[in-house]
């Protein structure tokens, strides 16, 4: 998965830990849902190294106590949020649990930065009351070096599991 789908699926999977239903923004229509739903995207990235070659440098693993070489890179990204609910009050509370989780409940590897809302509007299309949001953040990617020699394990958003 690259850097945009490891953000989007990190920050919904951390809404869905928090109880709100969240999805990617492109799975479907919100009618689907009876209750709130959370739709998350990536809006715009852009990705700069913090070194030479993405070389970060040196750090001994934990367990085996083997030394390996770290890799990283960041991104700065604003993440779209599409909050849908029956009716006007849900739609707040659900804005509410979100922001608290966006701001507070993230993987380490997501650094919030700025998060602006919306009024709450009627959507006609779903026939649901829908409040936008964004939230700026930095991402952290690491990787570090396999068991061969110049070879590099996957960039994972720093934070979250690998699957």
């Amino acid at each position: 998965m690259n850097g945009l789908g490891q953000i989007c699926a990190a920050v919904i999977a951390a809404l869905q830990d928090a109880g709100i239903t969240a999805v990617s923004a492109y799975e479907g229509i919100a009618k689907r849902y009876d209750g709130p739903v959370a739709a998350v995207d990536v809006e715009s990235a852009a990705e700069s190294a913090p070194g030479m070659g993405n070389y970060l440098g040196q750090a001994a693993d934990p367990e085996t106590g083997e030394i390996k070489e770290l890799y990283g890179w960041q991104m700065d990204a604003k993440i779209l949020l599409e909050m849908r609910a029956p009716s006007a009050s849900a739609c707040e509370q659900t804005m509410e649990t979100a922001a608290d989780v966006l701001l507070g409940g993230l993987p380490s590897g997501l650094r919030p930065q700025e998060m602006a809302w919306e009024g709450i509007s009627w959507d006609k299309r779903n026939g649901m009351f829908l409040r936008k949001g964004t939230l700026r953040c930095k991402a952290f990617f690491t990787a570090e070096s396999g068991e061969e020699a110049g070879t590099l394990l996957d960039f994972i958003l720093k934070g979250t599991m690998r699957q």
